[in-house]
């Protein structure tokens, strides 16, 4: 756990990932193919919970312009990844702007949303994002605490590369991941009691810039 209780998740295969791209961008074919596996599954865990169905036909226009702008990127693994959402990000802005999708509005009772007992089950919510179900969930989430999860958990930025991607500071972030966690816990929680889970007024996909 890191600062306030936000879950930190290292990536083993970052640098393999900063070594392929650097290949990749002296021309390795097979390299390239070598990023993308790596890069690829969270970064479609994370458009999945911003477009929903959407998600493979935003994530392919997303790697169309890495592809093309390749070169120009200057970082190791870490930044790879934190380069690609960004760019992932906008497309899927740019799709729900075309789909005209209005921004949800923010959820009430934020605050109130605390688990009950000495033990918050992050480990329980993080365990479970890799299912299509939790996804959903995170979907339901206020737009701030859900991009905050995905990003941190699925794609596994850190504080500061996450806030980046968002244009926030890192400390909103830590916030809005801690509180969307804590949220998707108590809905996982509902969801095993045989409840609907606590969810919001509005459209299931996030949408606007922000």
């Amino acid at each position: 756990m890191g600062q306030g209780g936000e879950p930190r998740r290292p990536q083993p295969r970052d640098g393999e990932l900063g070594a392929a791209v650097a290949r990749a961008q002296d021309g390795d074919e097979t390299a390239f193919a070598t990023a993308y596996r790596i890069v690829q599954p969270g970064l479609l865990g994370y458009l999945r919970g911003i477009v929903g169905e959407d998600a493979e036909d935003v994530a392919a226009d997303a790697w169309l312009e890495i592809v093309r702008d390749l070169g120009r990127f200057k970082g190791d693994g870490a930044g790879f990844r934190g380069w690609t959402a960004t760019i992932a990000r906008h497309r899927a802005l740019d799709h729900l702007r075309r789909q005209r999708v209005r921004p949800r509005a923010a959820a009430l009772e934020q605050d109130a949303l605390e688990l009950p007992g000495r033990h918050d089950t992050h480990d329980q919510a993080l365990e479970a994002l890799s299912t299509a179900r939790a996804l959903e969930l995170v979907r339901g989430l206020p737009r701030e605490q859900a991009e905050a999860v995905l990003l941190r958990v699925v794609v596994g930025l850190d504080g500061p590369a996450a806030a980046r991607v968002l244009g926030k500071r890192p400390g909103a972030v830590r916030t809005a991941a801690h509180r969307g966690l804590k949220r998707l816990a108590r809905n996982l929680r509902a969801l095993e009691a045989g409840g609907e889970g606590v969810t919001d007024e509005g459209p299931r996909t996030l949408g606007g810039a922000g």
